[in-house]
């Protein structure tokens, strides 16, 4: 039986070398998101290639939500391919099967619940063509909540589409894309493994690590959309202080793939910037979603993760509320 969350990157089995293999494969690993699915799988297929030069999978984590494969068969009406695993087995294993069983030379992993714009492939292509150097390209990114509505945008990188210059030392500083965005050469995966150690922030450990074996490249167009909802890894994190628990495991893996001289100083910037982060993600989730137990569990571990007078002041914030019984 396979380990849920492994220790070591899993190995990405290469494949035999062939003119048949197509250029992409669209990878689209699922788990509880059949309410979102139908609009993910809709947003490839207006933009596919052909099937020879396009593989589109769902990798599903045994739903148990619905018919996963009814709704493909529907959508796809053979075009999109079906896997279930036996049993769920977490996203990390899905995200390895979903990248073992990609044929293309370029992989997108697409999550279940989000979305990509029209242009996307054509634009990541146009990227790889004009940097056949960089082993992984990505786009601009949206975030969007339950209900398509727009939230925020990624942060740009660069104005111009490019190879961005230092990616490894700006990228370990915190997460600065989703991974909708994000194509990467099947090469790479097979020369540097698939996901491993953590459930959040595992995409972050994941790019730091492409970003220092090789170049990347970037496009400031939006083409991509991250969906943000209570019920995602990222929402079910947030209510339990996983998500900074993972991050700082994530960090400590980082500096592994930095040079000595840069380490401790970016360790410390990355600290201090999640350490922020989640104290504003604090409020968001006392006020909005109205958790107050899940909000002082982000401020404590924001604190734990990088002590300052900022990161004190919010702690002692929350808790005083909480002792007023102060609402929302």
């Amino acid at each position: 039986m396979l380990v849920r969350t492994p220790q070591t990157p899993p190995q990405i089995l290469p494949l035999p070398q062939s003119d048949d293999r197509p250029l992409w494969s669209v990878m689209i690993p699922s788990y509880n998101c059949i309410n979102y699915l139908r609009k993910t799988i809709e947003s490839v297929l207006i933009q596919a290639e052909s099937t020879t030069l396009m593989q589109i999978e769902v990798i599903d984590d045994f739903s148990t939500d619905g018919d996963v494969e009814a709704l493909v068969r529907e959508l796809g009406k053979g075009r999109v391919g079906f896997f279930q695993q036996s049993e769920n087995g977490g996203s990390l294993r899905n995200f390895e099967t979903c990248i073992n069983r990609a044929k293309g030379k370029y992989v997108h992993i697409l999550h279940g619940d989000d979305l990509v714009r029209p242009g996307f492939y054509k634009e990541i292509t146009n990227l790889f063509e004009k940097y056949p150097e960089a082993g992984a390209a990505f786009t601009g990114c949206t975030e969007i909540n339950e209900n398509d509505e727009y939230l925020w945008d990624s942060k740009k990188i660069l104005d111009e589409p490019g190879i961005i210059k230092d990616w490894y030392l700006q990228i370990a500083t915190g997460q600065l894309l989703q991974t909708p965005c994000m194509v990467v050469k099947r090469e790479v995966y097979e020369n540097l493994g698939s996901f491993y150690a953590v459930h959040y922030g595992e995409d972050w450990e994941m790019w730091n690590r492409i970003a220092a074996k090789y170049p990347t490249a970037y496009t400031p167009l939006k083409l991509a959309s991250y969906r943000v909802h209570s019920n995602n890894i990222t929402g079910n994190a947030l209510k339990t202080g996983q998500n900074l628990k993972d991050i700082a495991k994530v960090i400590d893996i980082i500096q592994n793939y930095l040079p000595e001289n840069y380490r401790k100083s970016l360790k410390k910037t990355a600290r201090m910037n999640y350490s922020i982060y989640a104290g504003i993600l604090s409020d968001h989730i006392y006020h909005n979603q109205k958790n107050p137990a899940a909000a002082t569990v982000q401020v404590w571990e924001a604190f734990k993760l990088h002590p300052n007078k900022r990161s004190l002041k919010r702690l002692v914030k929350i808790i005083f509320k909480r002792v007023i019984f102060y609402k929302s």
